[in-house]
């Protein structure tokens, strides 16, 4: 009793501390001078940092604070981002006239003095180093003591006061400001929303800040990933161009991936970057926004660096690479007989087209490579350069199926010519860098598009003359065994999951990819996205994808009855804009019938039940929403009104007769008459046709 007496006192005297002005702080404690706080894991600090610290941090902070979408900027998942502190400036900001500086980890500064010569303020305290300072001067204890001084109210619904919106106002306080907050914000405290740290957590933290802020990164990798590593860095950085191309190309579509080294008992995770130095010596990170822009060195080195942030769902894309692996990237890309001349330009027009970049390499080996991963390929959109953002995800339905045409089919030497001689067409929106104009470009990009589509439709004529294979063995079977064949995507408005296997109820629509369409989506979304692009780049990079859902849609619908796909069209295109109709209207039609002898009116279904019988041996099971207790699977059929009600996303937990709990996701489909809208979704929202899907398991990184 007593100890809880006195910290309540210590609580009362350092928030009246938090309340005093800069001039005052340097009075008592000095001026503000960075501070090194690193210290090696092995040490008494490192470890109660690593021990007693990190988990307070990773349980309770790092999932708000861990993206894109932290508040101010403030990423504690990592020493680095502790130590950097607050911003001001947003990352999303969709009203930006011109490309801002990019504000990444390790990337675009060292150390901390760095930051703070682009405006990032301490949440530690940077003046002189006493208990007493190190408590008062942090933005951090303070924003702790604020919580605990003014707690929720307990099961309660939060009122308006709460705002967790992408788009809400952000103070991002200084000490400085610190008083101004607490008084006009006594429920900013931090975790903000949530209830406040346990008093363990709480000293665990005060005592931590006390003594400095002393940090240390996580153990370094084993003896045996460190093995691991020699082997796949030797083999991406062999000499010769025809390795150095492939190996641009790898990690131009890894640069995203946790990669993990197959054992019992996988403890690190790494990231493939470009560096400077050759393996044997310290990583030189080279500094770009995009992973194919110039490095600016006249050798870049492909080497594996530790991933020592926290790892958070809504920005894990987890890889597994072995042996298996290896022997797989050289079969596709070192055995085939092709030759490299020269290395290709890193000029942005070039580079961002990897039509004309990666044009020697064979496509077949190019697209089999992308379906090995394609889960992780399309995830890299999903949860890649925006975790959250309404406008990037708009441009997709909220629930829709994924599939992709076999490579034997469609990555012929036919298609690679076609697609070497519509180079130019197929240019996307980040040749034009992170500054752009968005009406004239898009009308640009919309002609090259259609010159596209017509060259496509013109070969696809030929290729399936009479129907032939427009059927279900059109369709990439997995080779047997890999279930990256069928995928599900969820949007939840703001954010998307995607998961192996065809899951939920049959969707509205499907996606087919082929290579072209995989590898300009990937392109297009993750490798020439840039967050810090201006309005111009942002929303032609959106309107850019309606073109490339409408292509996989187009290819779904080729294998339906020719006589159909019209009406089906329209009725996924509900009142769409004049921009639209006039596209569908003017582009050259495919015209051959559908290989599949259709026996319903309702010849989609009939295509969703064969395309679950085709791949039925690689179709994960993981989410089966037909293995919901019916008690529960009757969310599944509720009317649209009762959906309406529903979040977009809730996790339930059921008690079983053994005192466990098992974990279920309802997931709220919001219909729309189309999703051409690029403002005005709620304009095309169809609340009538809404629905929901219950699965086993936890979907969703935003509940």
């Amino acid at each position: 009793m007593r100890k809880i007496l006195i910290s309540t006192i210590v609580l009362i005297i350092l928030s009246g501390c938090a309340y005093l002005g800069n001039a005052h702080y340097d009075d008592l404690f000095g001026p503000e001078q960075t501070q090194e706080r690193m210290v090696p894991h092995t040490t008494g600090a490192g470890a109660d940092f690593l021990q007693n610290v990190k988990p307070v941090l990773d349980t309770r902070c790092v999932v708000c604070h861990g993206c894109y979408d932290a508040p101010c900027q403030l990423k504690l998942s990592s020493p680095e981002g502790i130590d950097r502190g607050l911003s001001k400036e947003l990352v999303y900001d969709g009203t930006r006239l011109l490309a801002t500086t990019p504000s990444r980890l390790l990337f675009d500064a060292t150390n901390t003095q760095q930051w703070r010569e682009k405006n990032f303020t301490p949440v530690l305290n940077e003046r002189v180093q006493s208990e007493e300072a190190n408590l008062a001067g942090s933005v951090l204890f303070n924003s702790l003591v604020l919580k605990q001084s003014h707690e929720l109210p307990v099961n309660e619904v939060l009122d308006d006061e709460f705002d967790f919106s992408l788009a809400r106002s952000q103070t991002c306080a200084t000490m400085g400001e610190f008083d101004q907050l607490a008084n006009d914000q006594p429920h900013g405290g931090m975790p903000y929303g949530l209830p406040g740290v346990s008093r363990e957590e709480f000293n665990h933290l005060q005592n931590w800040l006390k003594g400095g802020g002393k940090m240390s990164h996580i153990q370094p990798p084993s003896k045996y990933d460190q093995n691991k590593i020699a082997g796949w860095e030797a083999f991406l950085n062999q000499d010769s161009l025809k390795y150095q191309l492939s190996a641009r190309y790898i990690y131009e579509h890894w640069f995203l991936a946790h990669i993990y080294f197959t054992s019992e008992n996988p403890q690190s995770f790494f990231k493939l970057v470009r560096s400077s130095t050759p393996p044997g010596e310290e990583i030189k990170l080279i500094n770009t926004r995009r992973p194919y822009d110039d490095p600016k060195v006249s050798r870049v080195y492909y080497r594996f660096m530790q991933e020592r942030t926290t790892i958070l769902s809504k920005t894990h894309l987890p890889l597994e690479l072995n042996e298996a692996k290896l022997l797989r990237l050289y079969e596709q890309f070192i055995a085939p007989d092709y030759t490299v001349t020269q290395m290709p330009s890193y000029e942005a027009k070039a580079a961002s087209n990897p039509f004309k970049t990666f044009e020697v390499i064979p496509i077949n080996s190019k697209y089999q490579f992308m379906l090995d991963e394609a889960e992780l390929i399309i995830m890299g959109f999903i949860k890649g350069p925006v975790c959250r953002g309404q406008i990037a995800l708009n441009v997709i339905n909220d629930h829709f199926w994924v599939a992709f045409a076999d490579p034997n089919k469609v990555a012929t030497p036919a298609v690679g010519e076609m697609l070497m001689q519509h180079e130019e067409a197929l240019e996307l929106p980040a040749a034009e860098e992170s500054n752009a104009l968005p009406i004239s470009s898009w009308v640009k990009y919309s002609v090259r598009e259609k010159k596209y589509l017509q060259a496509k439709v013109e070969l696809a004529n030929k290729m399936f003359k009479g129907g032939e294979h427009l059927t279900t063995d059109l369709l990439w079977k997995g080779d047997g065994h890999n279930k990256n064949a069928a995928l599900t995507i969820f949007r939840h408005f703001d954010s998307a999951t995607v998961v192996k296997g065809f899951i939920g109820q049959e969707p509205k629509t499907t996606w087919i990819l082929d290579y072209a369409l995989f590898e300009r989506i990937h392109y297009l979304l993750v490798a020439g996205f840039d967050v810090y692009g201006n309005i111009g780049h942002q929303l032609v990079t959106r309107l850019y994808m309606d073109f490339l859902r409408l292509e996989g849609e187009q290819n779904f619908l080729a294998l339906l009855p020719e006589a159909k796909r019209n009406q089906i069209k329209k009725q996924w295109y509900r009142n769409s804009p004049p921009d639209l109709s006039k596209f569908f209207k003017n582009n050259r039609e495919f015209s051959q019938p559908s290989g599949i002898n259709y026996k319903t009116d309702d010849p989609q279904h009939e295509l969703y039940t064969l395309m679950k019988e085709a791949l039925a041996p690689v179709l994960s099971e993981r989410y089966n929403y037909t293995e919901v207790p019916k008690p529960l699977n009757v969310v599944s059929n509720m009317p649209a009104k009762a959906v309406n009600l529903l979040p977009q996303l809730s996790f339930v937990l059921v008690k079983q007769k053994d005192d466990s709990h098992k974990g279920y996701t309802i997931i709220h489909h919001n219909a729309h008459y189309n999703i051409s809208s690029l403002l005005n979704e709620d304009g095309q929202r169809a609340y009538e046709e809404d629905t929901a899907t219950i699965v086993p398991g936890f979907i969703g990184d935003y509940p």
